[in-house]
This record gives structure tokens, C-alpha cells and sequence, in this order.
């Protein structure tokens, strides 16, 4: 069970980092499966917990630089084929039935898709035609750089929490936490993409995610978010001087982290409550 939801975590990666990649009707597919493939994640961690097996979210790392995007789709199907053999060992066979029914269809339709020509590791570092100076290029790759790797890392964290925590209050919490965090990794990721500097979040420490004082994890997470606020509006002045409306964006997404910031305040008052009754 272990293996099988690390393939599926593969997977749900190589899926959505196909979708960044991809300027045609094919994106849109792409992201779509990429979500479905993390609720296959989420299911199966459910039923490892059910279980009461231990697992954590390490996994292989997971290549994805390719000149077409057949190239990669061509291993997705690989890694899908092999989940869908290895779902036969699964106890919860109406949970296989149902992954084993999407995993055909995403198959099916991904195996039809036209090719394209991929770009997302051309270092080219222009923008929709937008070409940045040097310092607006070094602070936006090292901002993408940073933020591809917060934001999934918050998901796994979060995501964790969820699946470990029976209040139904901080649970709500958490999964808005979740959207929020894939809405910034799916900006980031086609940016990314876009400006030729798409790359693969590393593997997130055990230790970051398997969190035993979750009060003390929500009070640093508040503070963490205040300089990310801060470094959102940092990039904001400096990406001003060539583009006014990448300018605006990263405005807004450090308005959203205001956000995040109301959330994790609402849970710690609530965790606060929850532990004083």
C-alpha cells in the first residue's frame, strides 16, 4: 500500500508539472487529472491510516525535462499502468475499483493527446514577450524558486494535519489552506514554465510535516507568512520597473497570504480554545 501511494504522488507531480508545461487544450486536461490524481493520493493515505501502518510522503525523485510533451506523457502512462496493476493487492476494493476506473480513463484520453514542443526549460527568462533586466530576472527566479517549493511543502503539511486530525473545525481550515496553497503552486508553476525555469520541488523533510506540536507549528507558520507578505511585496517594486502588471499580480498574491495569515489565526484561537476546555 506504501508503494502504491508513493507512485501516486509521482504521478500526481509528473501530471501536474505536465500541465505547466503545456500552451494548448491540453493544460486545462492536464491540470484537471493532476487533481483527480491527488485525491487518489489523499484516499489512499487515508487507508493507509485506516490500517494504522506508518508512512511519511518521501518518494523517487521525479525527472521531468523533456524536449516534447509525448516524451512525458509517455512516462505518466508508464506509472499509471503500474498503479493500476498494483491497486489487484489493495483491501479496500470498492477504493481500488474506483482509482483503476480513472486511472483507464485518464489513459485513455491522455494517450490521444496531440504532441507539442516543449519550452518550459528554455532559460530564456522572457515573460509573455516581457524581457527583464538582469535584477528584476534574478529576483523573480530565485522568488519562483523559493515559492514552487514553499507551496508544496504547505500542501504536504497541511495535507498531513487533515488527514490526522478528527476536528471537523480545524479540518475546514486545513483544506482551504490546501486550495489556497495549490491556487500560489499553480501560479508559480506556470511562471515557471513560461519563462523557461520550470522546475521539480524537492522532497519535503519528514520532520516538517510529521508535526507533534501543532500550536507551536501554526504560531511559526503566522510569522513565516508575515516575510512572505513582505518578500511578495519586495518582488512587486522590483519586477515594477519592467512590467506593470506582474507588478499588480504579486501585489495580489501578497494580499492573499494576508489571507493565509487570517486562517492560521482563526486555528490557533480555535486549538487555544479547544485545549483550555
Amino acid at each position: 500500500m506504501k508503494t502504491l501511494m508513493i507512485k501516486t504522488h509521482e504521478a500526481w507531480l509528473k501530471m501536474l508539472m505536465a500541465s505547466f508545461m503545456s500552451k494548448t487544450e491540453n493544460k486545462e486536461v492536464l491540470l484537471d487529472f493532476s487533481d483527480i490524481l491527488f485525491r487518489h493520493f489523499t484516499w489512499l493515505e487515508n487507508e493507509l491510516i485506516e490500517l494504522e501502518e506508518p508512512y511519511n510522503y518521501d518518494r523517487d525523485p521525479v525527472p521531468i525535462e523533456v524536449e516534447k510533451l509525448s516524451d512525458l506523457i509517455h512516462h505518466i502512462v508508464i506509472n499509471l499502468n503500474e498503479i493500476d496493476l498494483q491497486l489487484i493487492s489493495s483491501p479496500d476494493k470498492l477504493l481500488a475499483s474506483r482509482i483503476a476506473d480513472d486511472i483507464r480513463y485518464i489513459v485513455y484520453t491522455i494517450s490521444r493527446m496531440n504532441n507539442e514542443a516543449v519550452s518550459a526549460f528554455s532559460k530564456e527568462r522572457k515573460y509573455i514577450n516581457i524581457s527583464f533586466k538582469q535584477e528584476v530576472s534574478d529576483s523573480l527566479t530565485l522568488f519562483l524558486s523559493d515559492e514552487m517549493y514553499k507551496q508544496y511543502e504547505l500542501i504536504m503539511t497541511y495535507n498531513y494535519l487533515k488527514a490526522h486530525s478528527s476536528n471537523a473545525y480545524m479540518n475546514r481550515i486545513f483544506q482551504i489552506l490546501i486550495d489556497e496553497s495549490f491556487s500560489h503552486l499553480k501560479i508559480f508553476g506556470n511562471m515557471e514554465a513560461e519563462i523557461g525555469i520550470l522546475t521539480m520541488p524537492p522532497i519535503v523533510k519528514n520532520e516538517l510535516y510529521q508535526i507533534n506540536d501543532v500550536l507551536l507549528f501554526l504560531e511559526n507558520s503566522i510569522n513565516e507568512a508575515f516575510l512572505a507578505i513582505e518578500k511578495s511585496k519586495k518582488l512587486s517594486k522590483i519586477i515594477s520597473k519592467d512590467s506593470t502588471s506582474l507588478s499588480i499580480l504579486f501585489d495580489f498574491i501578497a494580499h492573499q497570504k494576508n489571507y493565509h495569515v487570517v486562517l492560521m489565526k482563526d486555528a490557533l484561537d480555535h486549538f487555544e480554545k479547544k485545549n483550555n476546555d
